[in-house]
């Protein structure tokens, strides 16, 4: 009974984990992405702070704006069938730039050696959006196995 179990479990995460991913990742960035763009963003003073010290001839308003644009592209990219290489290519800059106030901004994201803060934590978990933007990536038809390309 219970290896009858475990099978059916498997067989149906295997079947679930892809579409489930790739509606995670739209989820993550459509939602966040339009928080920016409706300035109601609770990222948007740690957004504005990594941009004055990085960027600062862009307004914060409008860098915010447009990075929100940028996110839900991101996620649309990720549930459209065949637009995972655009998502992925799109989530690389994103993401080191994401990875840029735990360097440049010790202050917001740090309490102490190894103990970050909340803004911390939540620039951390990105480590979660690569492992399933991974995931995708995996599942991909490499170009070399298309005869397009051959």
């Amino acid at each position: 009974m219970i290896i009858q179990i475990d099978d059916i479990l498997i067989h149906w995460f295997r079947k679930i984990s892809l579409p489930f991913g790739r509606f995670a990742l739209f989820i993550v960035f459509f939602w966040f992405g339009a928080l920016k763009v409706f300035a109601i963003s609770p990222a948007n003073p740690l957004v504005a702070a990594l941009l004055a010290k990085t960027i600062p001839f862009f307004t914060p308003a409008q860098f915010i704006f447009g990075l929100g644009i940028y996110e839900m592209i991101i996620g649309i990219a990720f549930i459209i069938p065949r637009c995972e290489r655009l998502a992925i290519a799109l989530l690389v800059p994103h993401l080191i730039t994401t990875v840029l106030p735990l360097i440049l901004l010790p202050a917001i994201t740090w309490q102490g050696f190894f103990i970050p803060t909340l803004e911390g934590q939540y620039i951390i978990k990105n480590v979660l959006i690569i492992a399933v933007a991974m995931v995708v990536a995996a599942q991909l038809t490499p170009f070399s196995n298309r005869r397009i390309f051959q």
